[in-house]
C-alpha cells in the first residue's frame, strides 16, 4: 500500500518546536496522508493534534515514544501507535517514566557546570513547554544559544551523548513494561530508529528477538536519522523477523531535524507497512 505516512514526530508538548496543531497543518501541507504525533512519554498533545488533523482532512493515529532502558546503560525508544489514549495503565506508566526527568536534568546541569557551561538547568527550562518533560534537546538548544556548538546535533556529538561531559545515565521503563502498556491499550509497538543505538550487531539482534518474543510488531525501516545503508539493513531485519515496517521522520522542528515531515523515501515494496493494521 503506497501511502505518504509519517508516524514519528514531536511537538512542544515534549521536545519539538511546533505545537501539535501546527505540526498537523505542516504535515498536511507537505502531502502527508497518515500522521502520528509521538511525544516522549506523554500523550497530552494528542487531542489537539487529532482535532487539527481532522480539520485539515488528514488521517491521524495516536502515538507516543516511550523511553526504555536496555542492557548496560543504553536508552532505546519504543513507539506506540493506534492505542486507546484513555487507557489508565498506560497513562500511569508514562507518568512514572516522566517522573525521573527533572532529577536527571539537575544531574546533567551539575556535570555541565564542571566543564564551564553554567546555568544549564535554568537555560534549558527556557525551551521547555512542560517542565516535567525537560530533555537533552532542551539542554542542547541552550548550549547552541551560548555559542558552544553550531547546532543541536553537534551538541549531542560533543556534550550530551554517552561518554561525553553532560551525559548521565538514568533508569527508564523496562522493555516488558513499555510493551505491556502499549499492548494493553490496544496499540502496536515499533522499535524507533534502530540505527541510532550504540549497540553491536549481536546486541541489536538480541534486542530484536526479545522485542518480538514480548509481542513487538514493528520497526522503523525508513527514518529521518537512517542513511541508505541503514534503511537497507533494517529492511533486511524486518524481513528476517517478520516485523511490520514503519516510515518516520522523527521531526522536531524546522532547521533542527534531519528531514521534514512527509519528505521520506518510500518503504521497499515487499515489506508489510505498519499502517496496514492501523487504517
Amino acid at each position: 500500500m503506497t501511502l505518504n505516512a509519517d508516524l514519528h514526530c514531536h511537538s512542544t508538548v515534549s521536545d519539538g518546536l511546533l505545537a501539535p496543531a501546527e505540526l498537523a497543518r505542516r504535515a498536511h501541507g507537505n502531502g502527508v496522508e497518515l500522521w502520528a504525533l509521538t511525544d516522549h512519554d506523554e500523550t497530552g498533545g494528542l487531542a489537539e493534534a487529532r482535532a487539527a488533523a481532522e480539520e485539515a482532512g488528514l488521517r491521524f493515529v495516536n502515538g507516543v515514544e516511550v523511553s526504555v532502558s536496555w542492557g548496560e546503560d543504553q536508552t532505546v525508544h519504543i513507539v506506540g501507535l493506534g492505542f486507546d489514549a484513555a487507557y489508565q495503565p498506560l497513562l500511569d506508566g508514562l507518568a512514572q517514566v516522566r517522573g525521573g526527568r527533572d532529577s536527571r536534568a539537575a544531574r546533567m546541569a551539575a556535570e555541565l557546570d564542571k566543564v564551564g557551561i553554567h546555568g544549564a538547568y535554568e537555560g534549558a527550562l527556557k525551551y521547555v513547554g512542560n517542565p516535567a518533560l525537560i530533555s537533552r534537546s532542551h539542554f542542547a538548544r541552550y548550549i547552541v544559544e551560548l555559542g558552544h556548538a553550531k547546532d543541536v546535533k553537534s551538541v549531542f556529538d560533543w556534550w550530551l551523548a554517552k561518554g561525553k561531559p553532560g551525559y548521565v545515565s538514568h533508569p527508564w521503563a523496562t522493555l516488558e513494561d513499555a510493551l505491556g502498556w502499549i499492548h494493553g491499550a490496544g496499540g502496536i509497538a515499533v522499535i524507533a530508529h534502530p540505527g541510532r543505538y550504540r549497540l553491536t550487531k549481536a546486541e541489536l539482534r538480541q534486542m530484536f528477538g526479545v522485542f518480538k518474543d514480548l509481542g513487538g510488531r514493528g520497526i522503523e525501516v525508513i527514518s529521518g536519522s537512517h542513511g541508505e545503508d541503514e534503511m537497507r539493513e533494517y529492511a533486511r531485519v524486518a524481513r528476517e523477523f517478520g516485523f511490520l515496517a514503519s516510515r518516520a521522520s522523527d521531526f522536531h522542528g524546522p532547521g533542527e531535524s534531519w528531514i521534514d515531515l512527509g519528505r521520506l523515501p518510500p518503504l521497499p515494496e515487499d515489506l508489510t507497512p505498519v499502517w496496514s493494521e492501523l487504517i
